[in-house]
């Protein structure tokens, strides 16, 4: 067998083990949720800062929280793909196709988090509570979603939607 043949060979065998897809590795997996965290936490907060600070009804400032986690996760992924050229239109589809699933278990998971701490929807932001809950819950979203992230990434969908674009 020549070189050539055992390369194709090899190529085949690593794409038929793995759906065609370079292995997806725990920190790969790590680095992607922590991108969509990023996103999701500045909307995630930002709502419930807003929420509590004007008064808003528990489920209001949830609703909103949700609202700009996924506002800000779509841009922060949209401003990637735009500088590689895509228009912002096309850039939209490639961060609804990288994040949706991601940044939906991660309001999920911490709203729920939140939610189930005592006290921490009615806590100001002068308290501890307050901030100690929303720091926990995004913690636990981060934790819950990687393992979500990496089985995507593996079959070529979320945040390997956005890998061909940079």
């Amino acid at each position: 067998m020549d070189t050539h043949e055992h390369h194709s060979m090899t190529d085949h065998d690593s794409h038929q083990n793995h759906g065609g897809h370079a292995p997806t590795t725990w920190s790969m997996a790590a680095q992607a949720t922590l991108h969509c965290l990023t996103g999701c936490a500045i909307g995630e907060v930002l709502g419930m800062v807003i929420g509590t600070a004007t008064g808003l009804h528990n489920t209001g400032t949830i609703i909103l929280s949700i609202v700009l986690a996924f506002i800000f996760g779509y841009a922060l992924t949209m401003r990637g793909v735009i500088r590689s050229g895509l228009s912002f239109s096309a850039a939209f589809k490639v961060a609804l196709a990288a994040d949706t699933v991601s940044i939906a278990v991660m309001e999920i998971i911490d709203n729920t988090v939140i939610v189930a701490v005592p006290g921490a929807m009615d806590a100001q932001l002068n308290n501890w509570l307050f901030w100690g809950s929303l720091a926990f819950s995004l913690a636990v979203a981060f934790v819950v979603t990687t393992p979500i992230n990496r089985w995507m990434i593996s079959r070529g969908l979320g945040h390997a939607v956005v890998h061909g674009h940079h």
